[in-house]
């Protein structure tokens, strides 16, 4: 029953061949990872005028020159992220830059921030778009939670049917909302430069306001600098490009700066003219469009594409965490299951894993956006600041040609990215204080993890060299089930000689040429036990093997055989390290027990560290 519904829900599975398949062109990458950068135009104005309003309403001119500045700030980012993509074209973005130029420490605080960063980039859309329906609709605002909670499910199953399914669904949205703020831009600019608009009362550029200090400016530079959320995206998601793949993904970056850009001036520039303030229950962008078209089709085409894009923002986040995680597992950091590819070749665990993260961000702080955007801000400039500031290392180390241009633009953006993050703990301490505590131990569990892998590497490593009993035994048909050349497999081995006469040892690969290699090295170990290499179209290890025991099952019964399926299997020395390790075996052996005629035997290998 959960097969069919699975299938409904997600799709066939697809063959490792079609990975070629699953990649994006640049306008259906702009759709999927720009959503997040896109969306935050519906509150990046509004954060600086709340900090300058508090002031005095006549300050609301200074948001200007602060947008001005978050245009520095967004043109700096954009040449470092083009950088990174074309120096470190496999992704990985600004943990692989800190790792590489700054330490592994660096890399890990870089990363442990991202990962949590996608987790609230979902919580924080999520919760924003479920307050734009529960205003539209106020009857429905006690289930805010449960909606949210709901969306993100949808989400993730849109996101679990693959990279190119998930961005055909997502362009057609993301592409109106362009076109809706586009059209609200260019309208509402000239119909002030016709004076078609009754004239606003706004305090002139260069008024002096008493109580506007330095540090208050900071404060509203740093709060409008969440805008620049998810420009990173495309830098970590550079292997769903199609080729060339850093050429594309720079592009990609590039138009996506561009229309941030745009769309973030437009929008402060007619909230200053129009004499925009904040209020509690209608978002400065909507008083915007109210200004400019009245309460006419085009107004609400604005509010539901806003909010349909605020929902879809979390899905940069569902493409960018399952690559970071690829990467932290890949150095071992996080578990192997982050590696495995599902059924329609995404990384499933990575998908999951952020969807019940988010929902229980959102559950914890109980849907309010309010709450998540301080954490979110930090998540982003703490890898923001250290990515700039280990590409500053790369060129001074490196020298090629131009570096200093580079330098100087790195330079630029670690300055200001490094002035908006101390901005952030002066000013939101009582909000970003989770920071101190999440991050020593995220670090912590990354190096707890590594160090299993290490350890168990050196346990199961074996000796090319070492001789092999070849001791003739008395027995049956005995299949051995192998991942690799381990000490585990060579005491199976030794054990299945003892009650068999005929043994085979079986391996699965999703790889040919791994595969390949696989059997060369199986082949100078253990010359003297034939090995069936079997090759996985679908990722599946189970699948492939069920059939080769069926074949091997047939044939002993004809041959008046008994069948043996041995299964070997280490044994963690803490119980908690079973979750750093694919069940594969317990899985095969579940399904070997539903077989008549077939013994099944399990090999257990204790670690002792």
């Amino acid at each position: 029953m959960a097969s069919p519904l699975k299938r409904l829900l997600i799709g066939r599975p697809l063959k490792s061949s079609e990975a070629g398949e699953q990649k994006l062109g640049k306008l259906k990458a702009l759709a999927v990872l720009s959503s997040d950068a896109l969306s935050s135009i519906a509150y990046g104005t509004e954060q600086i005028l709340l900090v300058l309003v508090a002031v005095s309403a006549a300050a609301m001119w200074y948001s200007i020159p602060i947008a001005l500045c978050v245009l520095v700030l967004l043109f700096a980012l954009n040449l470092s992220y083009k950088q990174i993509i074309h120096s470190y074209p496999h992704g990985g973005g600004a943990y692989v830059v800190s790792r590489e130029n700054l330490g592994k420490n660096a890399g890990l605080v870089a990363g442990g921030s991202l990962l949590v960063d996608y987790m609230l980039t979902v919580a924080v859309s999520i919760s924003s778009g479920t307050d734009a329906i529960v205003s539209a609709i106020p009857s429905l605002f006690p289930f805010a939670v449960p909606i949210a909670v709901f969306l993100v499910i949808v989400v993730t199953i849109i996101n679990l049917r693959g990279i190119t399914e998930s961005a055909s669904i997502l362009a057609i949205p993301v592409y109106l909302f362009v076109f809706s703020i586009v059209v609200l831009i260019l309208t509402g600019i000239i119909k002030v430069l016709l004076g078609m608009d009754a004239t606003h009362e706004t305090a002139s550029i260069g008024t002096h306001v008493q109580g506007v200090t330095l540090f208050l400016l900071l404060r509203a530079f740093a709060s409008g600098s969440a805008s620049l959320t998810g420009i990173e995206a495309i830098s970590n998601a550079v292997p769903l490009f199609k080729k060339p793949q850093a050429k594309n993904a720079a592009k990609t970056l590039t138009i996506m700066a561009t229309i941030l850009g745009f769309f973030f001036l437009g929008i402060t520039v007619l909230a200053f003219v129009y004499g925009t303030v904040p209020e509690l229950k209608v978002t400065v962008l909507s008083q915007i469009a109210e200004n400019v078209f009245g309460r006419n089709f085009m107004f609400y085409f604005i509010q539901a594409t806003t909010a349909l894009i605020l929902v879809l923002a979390a899905n940069t986040g569902f493409s960018a965490f399952p690559l970071l995680a690829f990467n932290l597992a890949k150095d071992k950091y996080m578990p192997r299951m982050y590696l495995a590819r599902g059924d329609r070749l995404g990384y499933s665990n990575g998908i999951i894993t952020l969807a019940v993260g988010s929902i229980l961000l959102i559950i914890l702080f109980k849907g309010k956006t309010e709450l998540l955007v301080p954490l979110y801000s930090v998540g982003v400039f703490i890898p923001f600041t250290l990515s700039q500031t280990g590409m500053i290392i790369k060129w001074w180390k490196e020298r090629s040609e131009g570096w200093h241009k580079k330098l100087a633009a790195n330079l630029l953006g670690a300055i200001i990215s490094f002035t908006v993050l101390i901005v952030l703990f002066l000013t939101r301490i009582d909000s970003v204080w989770p920071v101190f505590i999440f991050l020593p131990i995220m670090i912590f569990v990354f190096h707890r993890t590594r160090s299993h892998y290490i350890k168990l590497k050196r346990q199961l490593r074996v000796d090319e060299s070492m001789d092999i009993d070849v001791s003739d035994f008395k027995g049956n048909v005995v299949i051995v089930a192998v991942s690799d050349t381990t000490k585990v497999v060579e005491g199976a081995l030794k054990y299945a000689k003892s009650i068999g006469d005929t043994v085979i040892a079986v391996h699965v690969s999703i790889d040919r040429m791994q595969g390949k290699e696989f059997v060369e090295r199986w082949n100078r170990i253990h010359p003297e036990v034939r090995v069936a290499h079997l090759y996985s179209t679908y990722r599946s290890i189970s699948e492939p093997l069920m059939k080769f025991i069926d074949t091997a099952k047939q044939k002993a019964d004809h041959d008046n055989y008994s069948l043996t399926v041995l299964i070997p299997q280490f044994i963690p020395k803490k119980g908690w390290q079973n979750l750093l390790h694919n069940q594969t075996s317990l899985m095969i052996r579940t399904r070997l027990m539903m077989q008549r005629d077939v013994i099944v035997a399990t090999y257990p290998y204790h670690l002792k560290e």
